[in-house]
């Protein structure tokens, strides 16, 4: 009886009926992740038979790294998409091992293709196409366009995270030259994102400048009572350079002898934006003419070159340019011309009238312009 007990515990320890084998477990705080982001590993929940201890992990995290620690938490940044085994292996202090393996599932980033012209003329409308794009996973893939870094169009303070379109391609047309740049992200199913910088050069557009001269007339009549002054305001140089001017007051003649001698008058132009103005009264010349005023000057401007190719980034930037050049702007804005009756002889009444109140009287001004004609060339 006795010996029939004792061989049965031997056989029982042969059988491993009292191993010491370690039984690994392993956990991760994310078993879903994109490329670059890390997996924090837990494996604290193994254990080992008493009295041993678990005193080494051996890590391998299925992208050709492994490590080793002394403790059961570790961690790992994914560089690499796919599907990865991560696996533990744990070890007691007599040598004993167990393993125990998670998969971890790492999402690549869309890939982002471009398509778009190298440059475009200013004012002329470019396609960026990003339609090309793919998830390597197969999943769908949405777009934020930030289409101008330099402004900041949800006001956050960040001028470089707008969500100006959402579409898989954008028209963009720009009105000043330059180098423009802007961010299209792309955004896959599962939330990923890859972000590309784009460029595109905005050149300039090519011009023929010719300056056409006219004559602009302008006739004004009218009829002041002495004391009294009638004005006339103008804007001959809106749209052209101004050369030359000449103006002339002529008086209805008074046919009566009653109403002799002639009146006096005074004719005035100001031109406030130049500061500058001039005045002249009227004189008879021959009793046989009318009385007459006369202001003129000229040339106001320099003379500009004609007929010549020149860049701008538009037909009226470069009209602007012109028309305001330094040194020829004499006589933009209003001319203010006022026609006074400083005298209308005589001044005695007969039989209690004044013979002579006021006069009529005819204004003629003549300009002299130059209107620049631009018509765009190839570049």
């Amino acid at each position: 009886m006795i010996s029939t007990i004792l061989l049965v515990t031997s056989l029982a320890g042969c059988t491993g009926l009292a191993t010491t084998t370690p039984n690994a477990s392993i956990s991760a705080d994310q078993e879903s992740i994109t490329v670059g982001e890390t997996v924090n590993f837990d494996a604290r929940a193994s254990t080992t038979p008493s009295p041993t201890i678990i005193d080494e992990y051996v890590w391998d995290f299925g992208e050709g790294e492994k490590r080793t620690t002394t403790t059961g938490i570790t961690y790992h940044t994914f560089t690499q998409p796919g599907n990865h085994d991560v696996e533990v292996e744990v070890f007691n202090d007599r040598g004993e091992s167990d393993r125990a393996s998670i998969s971890i599932f790492v999402n690549s980033p869309p890939e982002i293709i471009l398509s778009m012209p190298g440059y475009v003329r200013t004012n002329e409308s470019a396609l960026i196409d990003a339609s090309q794009s793919y998830d390597s996973e197969g999943g769908a893939v949405e777009f934020i366009w930030d289409l101008d870094l330099t402004f900041d169009r949800n006001g956050d303070g960040d001028p470089t995270n707008d969500a100006d379109e959402t579409t898989s391609s954008v028209e963009v047309s720009y009105s000043d030259s330059g180098n423009m740049s802007g961010t299209v992200t792309a955004i896959d199913d599962r939330g990923a994102t890859s972000t590309m910088l784009w460029s595109i050069m905005v050149v300039k557009r090519m011009f023929n400048v010719v300056w056409e001269e006219q004559k602009i007339e302008r006739i004004i009549d009218g009829y002041t009572e002495q004391g009294e002054y009638t004005i006339y305001e103008d804007v001959p140089s809106q749209g052209a350079r101004l050369m030359e001017f000449n103006a002339t007051l002529i008086l209805d003649r008074d046919l009566l002898p009653i109403q002799w001698p002639e009146d006096n008058f005074t004719l005035r132009v100001n031109v406030p934006m130049t500061g500058w103005s001039a005045s002249v009264q009227t004189t008879q010349g021959n009793i046989t003419l009318n009385t007459t005023a006369s202001i003129e000057r000229g040339p106001l401007n320099p003379l500009p070159d004609s007929d010549y190719t020149v860049s701008s980034d538009s037909s009226q930037t470069l009209i602007d340019s012109l028309l305001n050049e330094p040194g020829a702007r004499f006589g933009q804005g209003d001319w203010i011309w006022v026609v006074t009756a400083d005298q209308c002889d005589p001044d005695i009444p007969i039989d209690g009238v004044d013979p002579d109140t006021g006069n009529d009287w005819s204004l003629l001004i003549e300009y002299t312009i130059l209107i620049p004609r631009v018509s765009e060339v190839g570049i």
